[in-house]
């Protein structure tokens, strides 16, 4: 289990666009996903151990961000031909088990990963109605073993903040986890 942390793109920077498919073969833009008060961007993938600790809260969070008006999107941009967990099919199982009610969607290219600067999984990136980005870093102090619950804490703050029309707290913990699985 690598620990890689987010890189920790700066605050302020738009959202870039993206047109991925789900597993499905369905398109998917960032402009259709983008709730009322903005959007959360979550690169994931189905074998990471930092992903599996935190699946059902990510889950929650999908259902609660989407009715507080946050559209809510999860990316897989590993490589799959090295980790076959992570293939589309799998993505569909994985996120019917899991409960995921938002999109999860497959960046082949990697593209949008790269466009993001995502380095890890989970990385997370919260944007406000602008599309500008407020939060990047942690879901909350949790990790495999270290004995803390997962509750979402940081980024339910951040969210709570940019739906009040609050700022949110520049000071922001990086996310931690595998690195995502680059193409050779």
């Amino acid at each position: 289990m690598a620990n890689t942390l987010s890189h920790m793109l700066a605050l302020g920077t738009p959202a870039p666009a993206f047109s991925l498919p789900d597993p499905s073969g369905r398109l998917w833009s960032l402009a259709e996903i983008c709730g009322n008060h903005g959007v959360l961007v979550l690169f994931i993938c189905n074998h990471c151990p930092f992903v599996i600790h935190v699946a059902a809260e990510l889950a929650r969070i999908g259902r609660d961000f989407a009715a507080l008006g946050i559209g809510v999107v999860a990316i897989n941009s590993n490589d799959v031909e090295h980790y076959p967990a992570d293939c589309p099919e799998l993505m569909a199982v994985e996120s019917k088990q899991r409960g995921y009610t938002f999109p999860y969607l497959y960046d082949a290219t990697q593209e949008v990963a790269r466009a993001y600067q995502a380095a890890c999984t989970p990385d997370i990136f919260l944007f406000d109605a602008n599309l500008l980005l407020v939060y990047r870093g942690q879901l909350d102090a949790a990790r495999p073993g270290n004995g803390v619950a997962v509750s979402g804490h940081d980024l339910r703050q951040a969210a709570t903040a940019i739906v009040r029309g609050e700022p949110v707290s520049p000071l922001q913990t990086p996310s931690i986890g595998c690195n995502i699985k680059w193409r050779r």
